[in-house]
């Protein structure tokens, strides 16, 4: 296996001496869906968590990480960050802001540190997944791990399924 170039997710993680697990799938330099990057890693995608950024009302940035296979609720998320409402920034604006590309953000690592919240089913699970900060990796942590390694909190942030 190729050596694996370190992104700043895991050089973070490195730092505060956490543990993790690499899982590499193929891309082609596209962002694929995350229940597709469960299928294509071979793991459950109840634990593959995807990384969102919004703006709220006051402009502010906030970071949303939810199961893949899942859809974010805006109402929830705004009550979550305490903000009037929230609003996903557009693709154009991933890069500038998070420092990272849409497909590969990973809510470690960003620019800047955003307020972040996960999901509250991060805490039902063994494991998380999420991106390494750069299309085709991902990295699997602790719950705990994660969300400490974040500074982030946890909110139940998904719509209702039918």
């Amino acid at each position: 296996m190729a050596s694996i170039v370190k992104t700043n997710a895991m050089r973070i993680l490195d730092q505060k001496k956490l543990a993790y697990e690499i899982y590499t799938y193929p891309h082609d330099g596209v962002a694929v869906d995350g229940v597709h990057v469960a299928e294509l890693i071979g793991k459950d995608p109840s634990c593959v968590f995807k990384t969102l950024v919004t703006r709220g009302a006051t402009r502010a940035f906030y970071v949303f990480v939810i199961p893949v296979s899942r859809e974010l609720d805006l109402k929830k998320a705004a009550r979550a960050v305490g903000e009037k409402s929230v609003a996903m920034i557009p693709v154009s604006e991933i890069l500038a802001t998070t420092g990272y590309i849409r497909g590969g953000c990973s809510p470690i690592g960003m620019r800047k540190q955003f307020t972040t919240t996960f999901d509250s089913s991060a805490l039902s699970v063994p494991y998380l997944i999420v991106s390494g900060g750069k299309i085709g990796l991902q990295i699997q942590l602790t719950p705990q791990d994660l969300i400490s390694a974040s500074n982030g909190k946890t909110f139940d942030l998904t719509a209702e399924t039918p």
